[in-house]
């Protein structure tokens, strides 16, 4: 159902360095890039991750209660993610652990205060 999520940023330049960096390594690329947003995902009819500038001009800001959760293959990729969200400057906000019998995950900010986290999900 869902084609693609978007974020804000204030700083399109250090949310790219951001998610270049974060994203390394992984399946993910940069699909899309203009001068207002950049587009990451797996290409094709997969859904998307977006950063972009608000269009209205106005100042981006994170959704109070709004997260994106990124699924990965393993629980290594959820700890190495987690810990290179940190060290490019974001912050934590539940480090990585079990919560109940089949959800691993841990969360984070990026620079510009956006929530996310990356989990796996063992049925």
């Amino acid at each position: 159902m869902i084609g693609y999520v978007t974020i804000g940023t204030n700083d399109l330049d250090a949310a790219i360095a951001f998610y270049d960096a974060l994203f390394k390594g992984q399946k993910v690329r940069k699909i899309f890039a203009t001068d207002t947003l950049v587009t990451y995902g797996f290409g094709g009819d997969k859904p998307a991750f977006m950063v972009t500038r608000p269009f209205d001009g106005d100042a981006a800001a994170a959704g109070n209660g709004q997260m994106i959760a990124l699924n990965v293959d393993a629980v290594e990729d959820v700890k190495s993610l987690h810990a290179r969200a940190l060290e490019l400057g974001g912050s934590d906000e539940g480090a990585p652990g079990w919560r109940g019998d089949n959800f691993y995950g841990a969360y984070f900010r990026d620079l510009d205060g956006n929530k996310l986290n990356f989990y796996i999900w063992r049925s």
